[in-house]
């Protein structure tokens, strides 16, 4: 499955307007058997900007394809040097509220699985261990030459090291770990080969343009196939990657429920949209279902 580098798309004027009525998630939830789809938009409490929202970084950037950063060493420069820089952001996001409540739908029984199309880890760490991560995650390296597996935390220790003082001033930090430097800022920055073979290093997430694994495709294919229905989060469906699961549940008669506050591409497929924000909101469903969200 190969990832269209859409970045954005233009609401058609006939979508169904958005809700605050949270009842449709509190029956969905409440009657089991939910997939959750998640997006940029449920991070963005923890510190993490989402791409098409309010501020969001498209305004200002575009997102690095895999054909440029195969392109040469200067672009591969480019994008080490800002992300590593944005790594340090993303090491330090905490799950939020959002995150937390789905954590605890799991481990009530609500759900029948996670799919994320965050690269920020932050599903595992609050406790969803077992999150299908459809574009990969940030904390994991992998060389295209021998196909090894590293921490980032490894890399981000040895960048240090290699580019002692580094410190420059970004404009802004991206849903996908990039931060916004100018090419003098990045310049002078080293980047580093794979510690095994010598080989190039590229964070273990699916660029815009690059293929996602069709075993992880075909994963989440079956968690739609076994779901009752699906509850999307914070993500505007633009990307087909994750719009085609929305689309194989509309087909099989499965309700899609949305909570996005922005008009999403998948509206005309779902039961209702919710134009809440997601933390206070999916809190408030778990305190109607009685159950408990850790960190309250």
């Amino acid at each position: 499955m190969r990832m269209r580098p859409t970045l954005s798309w233009t609401p058609a004027g006939d979508l169904p307007p958005g809700t605050t009525d949270l009842g449709p998630v509190v029956e969905v939830l409440g009657a089991g058997g939910v997939l959750v789809l998640s997006g940029a938009g449920l991070s963005t409490e923890s510190g993490i900007p989402d791409y098409r929202g309010e501020g969001g970084s498209l305004s200002r950037h575009t997102p690095m394809t895999y054909q440029d950063f195969l392109a040469g060493h200067e672009a591969r420069r480019r994008y080490w040097a800002r992300s590593h820089l944005g790594w340090r952001t993303f090491g330090r996001a905490r799950p939020n509220a959002g995150h937390r409540a789905v954590a605890a739908f799991t481990r009530h029984g609500l759900l029948s699985g996670v799919i994320t199309q965050n690269v920020d880890g932050l599903h595992r760490a609050a406790g969803d261990e077992q999150a299908v991560e459809l574009h990969g995650s940030l904390d994991r390296v992998v060389c295209l030459s021998c196909g090894a597996f590293s921490p980032r935390g490894e890399l981000a220790r040895r960048l240090e090291e290699a580019n002692p003082g580094y410190a420059p001033v970004a404009a802004g930090i991206n849903p996908d770990g990039d931060a916004d430097l100018t090419a003098e800022q990045v310049a002078d920055f080293h980047v580093l080969p794979c510690t095994v073979c010598g080989g190039i290093l590229k964070p273990d997430v699916v660029f815009f343009g690059e293929t996602v694994p069709p075993e992880r495709v075909e994963r989440c294919r079956a968690a739609v196939r076994a779901a009752a229905s699906v509850l999307v989060l914070g993500s505007s469906l633009t990307v087909m990657s994750g719009l085609r699961f929305v689309r194989q549940a509309a087909e099989a008669g499965k309700p899609v429920v949305i909570i996005n506050r922005d008009a999403t591409r998948g509206d005309r497929y779902a039961v209702t949209r919710v134009a809440l924000p997601l933390g206070p909101a999916l809190t408030s469903v778990a305190d109607r279902l009685g159950i408990p969200v850790e960190g309250r």
